[in-house]
Protein backbone atom coordinates (compact mmCIF):
# COMPACT_ATOMS: atom_id res chain seq x y z
CA UNK A 1 0.00 0.00 0.00
CA UNK A 2 2.01 3.46 -1.01
CA UNK A 3 1.36 5.77 1.51
CA UNK A 4 0.87 8.87 -1.15
CA UNK A 5 0.89 12.59 0.66
CA UNK A 6 -2.05 14.23 0.22
CA UNK A 7 -2.31 17.06 -2.05
CA UNK A 8 -3.71 20.11 -0.11
CA UNK A 9 -6.01 22.61 -2.18
CA UNK A 10 -6.33 25.60 -0.89
CA UNK A 11 -9.84 26.89 -2.44
CA UNK A 12 -10.56 30.74 -2.21
CA UNK A 13 -13.70 31.96 -0.17
CA UNK A 14 -16.81 32.10 -1.68
CA UNK A 15 -16.75 35.66 -3.06
CA UNK A 16 -12.84 34.92 -4.48
CA UNK A 17 -14.48 32.17 -6.05
CA UNK A 18 -17.56 34.09 -7.77
CA UNK A 19 -15.21 36.70 -8.97
CA UNK A 20 -12.55 33.76 -10.12
CA UNK A 21 -15.36 31.34 -11.93
CA UNK A 22 -13.17 28.76 -10.24
CA UNK A 23 -11.28 27.25 -7.37
CA UNK A 24 -7.60 28.29 -7.02
CA UNK A 25 -5.26 25.01 -6.22
CA UNK A 26 -2.09 25.51 -4.69
CA UNK A 27 0.11 21.76 -3.69
CA UNK A 28 2.84 20.21 -2.33
CA UNK A 29 4.70 17.58 -3.78
CA UNK A 30 6.13 15.19 -1.26
CA UNK A 31 7.78 11.92 -2.28
CA UNK A 32 5.59 8.69 -3.09
CA UNK A 33 6.67 6.02 0.13
CA UNK A 34 6.45 2.21 -0.75
CA UNK A 35 6.24 -0.42 1.86
CA UNK A 36 8.30 -3.51 1.87
CA UNK A 37 7.23 -6.40 4.42
CA UNK A 38 9.33 -9.37 5.07
CA UNK A 39 9.80 -11.60 7.99
CA UNK A 40 13.36 -10.82 8.02
CA UNK A 41 14.26 -9.57 11.39
CA UNK A 42 16.22 -5.81 11.26
CA UNK A 43 19.65 -5.62 11.22
CA UNK A 44 20.20 -9.52 10.35
CA UNK A 45 23.79 -9.59 8.99
CA UNK A 46 23.16 -12.21 5.81
CA UNK A 47 22.87 -12.12 2.23
CA UNK A 48 19.15 -11.47 2.15
CA UNK A 49 18.89 -8.75 4.39
CA UNK A 50 21.91 -7.39 3.24
CA UNK A 51 20.92 -7.31 -0.31
CA UNK A 52 17.17 -6.03 0.44
CA UNK A 53 18.99 -2.76 2.16
CA UNK A 54 20.86 -2.44 -0.74
CA UNK A 55 17.34 -2.56 -3.27
CA UNK A 56 16.31 0.10 -1.38
CA UNK A 57 19.19 2.69 -0.61
CA UNK A 58 19.58 2.25 -4.61
CA UNK A 59 15.71 3.19 -5.37
CA UNK A 60 15.99 5.89 -3.33
CA UNK A 61 19.27 7.11 -4.53
CA UNK A 62 18.11 6.41 -8.51
CA UNK A 63 14.91 7.92 -8.31
CA UNK A 64 17.01 11.31 -6.51
CA UNK A 65 15.08 11.13 -3.38
CA UNK A 66 11.24 11.16 -5.17
CA UNK A 67 10.60 8.02 -4.22
CA UNK A 68 11.27 5.72 -1.10
CA UNK A 69 10.78 2.62 0.61
CA UNK A 70 10.11 1.66 4.32
CA UNK A 71 10.97 -1.84 4.98
CA UNK A 72 8.39 -3.48 7.96
CA UNK A 73 11.14 -5.89 9.00
CA UNK A 74 10.62 -9.16 11.56
CA UNK A 75 6.96 -10.19 10.17
CA UNK A 76 5.43 -6.85 11.95
CA UNK A 77 2.84 -6.81 9.20
CA UNK A 78 2.70 -10.65 8.01
CA UNK A 79 4.86 -13.98 9.04
CA UNK A 80 6.17 -16.31 6.39
CA UNK A 81 3.56 -17.79 5.43
CA UNK A 82 1.35 -14.67 5.55
CA UNK A 83 2.93 -12.47 3.13
CA UNK A 84 1.79 -13.67 -0.12
CA UNK A 85 -1.95 -13.02 1.21
CA UNK A 86 -0.70 -9.57 2.40
CA UNK A 87 1.05 -8.75 -0.51
CA UNK A 88 -2.43 -9.75 -3.00
CA UNK A 89 -4.90 -7.74 -0.35
CA UNK A 90 -2.12 -4.37 -0.69
CA UNK A 91 -0.78 -4.68 3.15
CA UNK A 92 2.24 -4.16 1.33
CA UNK A 93 3.86 -3.03 -2.36
CA UNK A 94 7.15 -4.85 -2.08
CA UNK A 95 7.76 -8.15 -0.19
CA UNK A 96 9.90 -11.30 -0.42
CA UNK A 97 8.06 -14.83 -0.81
CA UNK A 98 9.55 -18.22 0.43
CA UNK A 99 8.40 -19.98 -2.34
CA UNK A 100 9.10 -23.94 -1.36
CA UNK A 101 6.35 -22.93 1.41
CA UNK A 102 3.99 -22.48 -1.24
CA UNK A 103 4.34 -25.37 -4.39
CA UNK A 104 0.86 -25.68 -4.57
CA UNK A 105 0.33 -22.12 -4.84
CA UNK A 106 3.29 -21.46 -7.10
CA UNK A 107 3.87 -24.37 -9.05
CA UNK A 108 5.52 -23.05 -12.17
CA UNK A 109 7.52 -20.92 -10.25
CA UNK A 110 8.57 -23.68 -8.05
CA UNK A 111 9.74 -25.05 -10.95
CA UNK A 112 13.86 -26.11 -9.18
CA UNK A 113 12.10 -26.98 -5.79
CA UNK A 114 10.61 -30.03 -8.03
CA UNK A 115 14.02 -31.34 -9.06
CA UNK A 116 16.20 -31.86 -6.25
CA UNK A 117 19.24 -32.38 -6.96
CA UNK A 118 20.02 -30.61 -9.65
CA UNK A 119 23.27 -29.11 -11.23
CA UNK A 120 23.09 -25.32 -11.21
CA UNK A 121 24.44 -22.80 -8.39
CA UNK A 122 23.03 -19.92 -7.04
CA UNK A 123 23.56 -17.02 -9.59
CA UNK A 124 22.76 -19.84 -12.50
CA UNK A 125 19.30 -20.89 -10.59
CA UNK A 126 18.62 -16.71 -10.61
CA UNK A 127 19.62 -15.85 -14.66
CA UNK A 128 17.58 -19.14 -15.42
CA UNK A 129 14.74 -17.97 -13.03
CA UNK A 130 14.67 -14.46 -14.94
CA UNK A 131 14.82 -16.49 -18.02
CA UNK A 132 11.89 -17.70 -17.77
CA UNK A 133 9.92 -15.27 -16.92
CA UNK A 134 10.93 -13.23 -19.86
CA UNK A 135 10.82 -16.13 -22.48
CA UNK A 136 7.34 -17.70 -20.75
CA UNK A 137 4.43 -15.45 -20.04
CA UNK A 138 2.61 -18.42 -17.97
CA UNK A 139 5.44 -17.52 -15.07
CA UNK A 140 4.26 -14.24 -14.88
CA UNK A 141 0.26 -14.83 -15.35
CA UNK A 142 0.64 -17.32 -12.10
CA UNK A 143 1.94 -14.67 -10.45
CA UNK A 144 -1.09 -12.41 -11.77
CA UNK A 145 -3.35 -15.01 -10.73
CA UNK A 146 -2.51 -13.63 -6.88
CA UNK A 147 -2.33 -9.84 -8.01
CA UNK A 148 1.48 -10.10 -7.53
CA UNK A 149 4.44 -9.67 -9.88
CA UNK A 150 7.95 -11.19 -9.53
CA UNK A 151 10.79 -8.59 -9.95
CA UNK A 152 13.50 -10.09 -8.29
CA UNK A 153 15.01 -13.84 -7.79
CA UNK A 154 17.24 -14.67 -4.90
CA UNK A 155 17.57 -18.58 -4.63
CA UNK A 156 19.32 -19.98 -1.98
CA UNK A 157 22.40 -21.04 -1.86
CA UNK A 158 23.95 -24.63 -3.06
CA UNK A 159 22.97 -27.33 -0.23
CA UNK A 160 24.40 -30.29 1.64
CA UNK A 161 23.15 -32.06 4.72
CA UNK A 162 24.75 -30.83 8.30
CA UNK A 163 24.54 -33.77 10.39
CA UNK A 164 25.39 -35.11 14.00
CA UNK A 165 27.41 -37.64 12.68
CA UNK A 166 30.02 -38.22 9.78
CA UNK A 167 28.68 -39.43 6.90
CA UNK A 168 30.92 -40.95 3.93
CA UNK A 169 28.53 -42.45 1.52
CA UNK A 170 24.96 -43.68 1.08
CA UNK A 171 25.47 -46.58 3.73
CA UNK A 172 25.79 -44.32 6.81
CA UNK A 173 22.45 -42.28 5.45
CA UNK A 174 20.23 -45.66 6.11
CA UNK A 175 17.93 -45.03 8.62
CA UNK A 176 19.07 -41.31 9.88
CA UNK A 177 16.15 -39.12 10.54
CA UNK A 178 16.59 -36.12 7.84
CA UNK A 179 14.79 -32.74 7.97
CA UNK A 180 12.60 -32.55 4.62
CA UNK A 181 10.25 -29.88 3.42
CA UNK A 182 8.34 -29.66 -0.14
CA UNK A 183 7.73 -32.41 -2.39
CA UNK A 184 11.17 -33.47 -3.88
CA UNK A 185 13.68 -34.04 -0.51
CA UNK A 186 10.85 -36.58 1.28
CA UNK A 187 11.41 -38.46 -1.88
CA UNK A 188 15.14 -38.08 -1.93
CA UNK A 189 15.12 -38.43 1.58
CA UNK A 190 13.58 -41.90 1.19
CA UNK A 191 15.53 -42.84 -1.71
CA UNK A 192 18.70 -42.58 0.41
CA UNK A 193 17.27 -45.16 2.54
CA UNK A 194 16.86 -42.32 5.46
CA UNK A 195 13.44 -40.99 7.23
CA UNK A 196 11.97 -38.03 6.24
CA UNK A 197 10.84 -35.50 9.28
CA UNK A 198 8.92 -32.15 8.71
CA UNK A 199 10.23 -30.05 11.25
CA UNK A 200 10.62 -25.83 10.59
CA UNK A 201 13.38 -24.20 10.46
CA UNK A 202 13.11 -22.21 13.92
CA UNK A 203 12.65 -25.80 15.65
CA UNK A 204 15.83 -27.07 13.63
CA UNK A 205 18.48 -26.33 16.65
CA UNK A 206 16.51 -27.90 19.33
CA UNK A 207 15.85 -31.32 16.68
CA UNK A 208 19.59 -31.38 16.13
CA UNK A 209 20.61 -30.89 20.14
CA UNK A 210 18.21 -33.49 20.86
CA UNK A 211 18.99 -36.16 18.59
CA UNK A 212 15.22 -35.77 16.93
CA UNK A 213 17.00 -35.18 13.56
CA UNK A 214 20.05 -36.38 12.63
CA UNK A 215 20.66 -34.31 9.36
CA UNK A 216 19.44 -31.13 7.91
CA UNK A 217 20.08 -29.98 4.19
CA UNK A 218 21.25 -26.45 4.35
CA UNK A 219 24.13 -24.32 3.45
CA UNK A 220 27.19 -22.69 5.48
CA UNK A 221 25.94 -19.58 5.26
CA UNK A 222 22.07 -20.42 6.40
CA UNK A 223 23.51 -23.02 8.89
CA UNK A 224 25.94 -20.32 10.66
CA UNK A 225 22.73 -17.99 10.89
CA UNK A 226 20.56 -20.33 11.99
CA UNK A 227 23.34 -21.58 14.94
CA UNK A 228 22.57 -24.77 13.83
CA UNK A 229 26.57 -25.47 13.29
CA UNK A 230 26.93 -25.01 17.27
CA UNK A 231 24.75 -28.54 17.28
CA UNK A 232 25.81 -30.64 14.29
CA UNK A 233 29.44 -30.56 13.70
CA UNK A 234 29.55 -32.23 10.33
CA UNK A 235 29.12 -30.33 7.09
CA UNK A 236 28.88 -33.19 4.30
CA UNK A 237 29.14 -31.91 0.88
CA UNK A 238 26.09 -33.69 -0.76
CA UNK A 239 25.09 -31.92 -4.22
CA UNK A 240 21.65 -31.07 -4.16
CA UNK A 241 22.27 -27.87 -5.67
CA UNK A 242 21.15 -24.26 -5.22
CA UNK A 243 17.21 -24.36 -4.19
CA UNK A 244 15.00 -22.07 -5.37
CA UNK A 245 14.56 -19.47 -2.47
CA UNK A 246 12.60 -16.74 -2.23
CA UNK A 247 10.61 -14.03 -5.07
CA UNK A 248 10.99 -10.59 -4.26
CA UNK A 249 7.75 -9.63 -4.76
CA UNK A 250 5.42 -6.98 -5.65
CA UNK A 251 1.66 -5.97 -5.28
CA UNK A 252 0.75 -5.58 -9.20
CA UNK A 253 -2.16 -2.67 -8.32
CA UNK A 254 1.17 -0.77 -7.27
CA UNK A 255 3.77 -1.91 -9.42
CA UNK A 256 0.78 -0.80 -12.44
CA UNK A 257 0.17 2.39 -10.83
CA UNK A 258 3.85 3.61 -11.22
CA UNK A 259 5.10 6.43 -13.36
CA UNK A 260 7.02 4.66 -16.16
CA UNK A 261 10.28 6.12 -15.39
CA UNK A 262 10.06 4.60 -11.48
CA UNK A 263 8.89 1.46 -13.28
CA UNK A 264 12.10 1.14 -15.08
CA UNK A 265 13.92 1.76 -12.06
CA UNK A 266 12.56 -1.03 -10.12
CA UNK A 267 12.79 -3.32 -13.17
CA UNK A 268 17.05 -2.36 -13.65
CA UNK A 269 17.04 -2.95 -9.72
CA UNK A 270 15.13 -6.41 -10.27
CA UNK A 271 17.68 -7.62 -12.52
CA UNK A 272 21.12 -6.23 -11.28
CA UNK A 273 19.40 -7.61 -7.86
CA UNK A 274 20.38 -11.34 -8.29
CA UNK A 275 23.91 -10.49 -9.21
CA UNK A 276 24.42 -8.44 -6.00
CA UNK A 277 22.61 -10.94 -3.70
CA UNK A 278 24.84 -13.96 -5.12
CA UNK A 279 28.19 -11.63 -4.64
CA UNK A 280 27.36 -11.26 -1.06
CA UNK A 281 26.30 -14.92 -0.28
CA UNK A 282 29.34 -16.24 -1.83
CA UNK A 283 31.52 -13.74 0.52
CA UNK A 284 29.66 -14.82 3.68
CA UNK A 285 29.85 -18.78 2.49
CA UNK A 286 33.96 -17.89 2.44
CA UNK A 287 33.99 -16.29 5.89
CA UNK A 288 31.81 -19.28 6.92
CA UNK A 289 34.24 -22.14 5.86
CA UNK A 290 36.86 -20.00 6.92
CA UNK A 291 35.31 -19.85 10.19
CA UNK A 292 34.53 -23.73 10.48
CA UNK A 293 38.05 -24.44 10.05
CA UNK A 294 38.75 -23.41 13.74
CA UNK A 295 35.27 -24.03 15.50
CA UNK A 296 35.48 -27.97 14.92
CA UNK A 297 32.95 -28.10 11.88
CA UNK A 298 34.70 -31.19 9.76
CA UNK A 299 33.90 -30.87 6.09
CA UNK A 300 33.07 -34.69 3.93
CA UNK A 301 32.68 -34.77 0.38
CA UNK A 302 30.25 -37.23 -0.52
CA UNK A 303 30.70 -39.75 -3.40
CA UNK A 304 28.95 -37.57 -6.41
CA UNK A 305 27.89 -41.18 -8.47
CA UNK A 306 25.69 -42.31 -5.40
CA UNK A 307 24.16 -39.02 -5.18
CA UNK A 308 23.47 -39.27 -9.40
CA UNK A 309 22.23 -42.72 -8.76
CA UNK A 310 19.86 -41.55 -6.47
CA UNK A 311 17.98 -39.40 -9.38
CA UNK A 312 16.75 -42.54 -10.91
CA UNK A 313 15.12 -43.62 -8.15
CA UNK A 314 10.89 -44.03 -8.90
CA UNK A 315 9.74 -41.53 -6.22
CA UNK A 316 12.53 -38.99 -7.40
CA UNK A 317 11.37 -39.40 -10.89
CA UNK A 318 7.28 -39.39 -9.89
CA UNK A 319 7.67 -35.75 -8.48
CA UNK A 320 9.80 -34.45 -11.43
CA UNK A 321 6.98 -35.97 -13.72
CA UNK A 322 4.39 -34.13 -11.83
CA UNK A 323 5.80 -31.14 -12.26
CA UNK A 324 5.94 -31.26 -16.11
CA UNK A 325 2.51 -32.67 -16.59
CA UNK A 326 1.58 -29.48 -14.85
CA UNK A 327 3.84 -27.24 -17.18
CA UNK A 328 2.58 -28.71 -19.94
CA UNK A 329 -0.92 -27.90 -19.58
CA UNK A 330 0.01 -24.36 -18.90
CA UNK A 331 1.73 -24.68 -22.41
CA UNK A 332 5.61 -24.69 -21.43
CA UNK A 333 7.89 -26.12 -23.19
CA UNK A 334 8.11 -28.48 -19.97
CA UNK A 335 10.75 -31.00 -21.29
CA UNK A 336 13.43 -28.25 -22.53
CA UNK A 337 13.28 -26.42 -18.74
CA UNK A 338 13.53 -29.14 -17.01
CA UNK A 339 16.54 -30.68 -19.34
CA UNK A 340 18.03 -27.74 -17.68
CA UNK A 341 17.78 -29.28 -13.95
CA UNK A 342 18.92 -32.23 -14.62
CA UNK A 343 21.43 -34.09 -12.36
Amino acid sequence: MKFRSMRRHAVTGLFGAVLAGASLFSGIASADTYKWITSKPQGANDAQAISTQWMVDEFARRTGGKHDIQVFWGGSVAKTREIPDALSAGAGDFGDIITPYFQDKFPLNNAVGFFIPQPNSTIEVALMMQKWHRMYPQFDAEMAKYNLKAIGFRPLESYGLLCREPINGLADLKGKRIRTYGFAYPKIVEAMGATPVSIASSEAYEALQRGILDCSPIGPALARGWKLDEVAKYYVKFPFGASFGHLVTMNRKSYDGMPDDVKAIVDGLGREYAMRYAVDLEVQIAAVLEEWKTSGVTVIDFPISEAAALVEDAGVQEIRKGWIEKANAAGLPADAIAAELKF
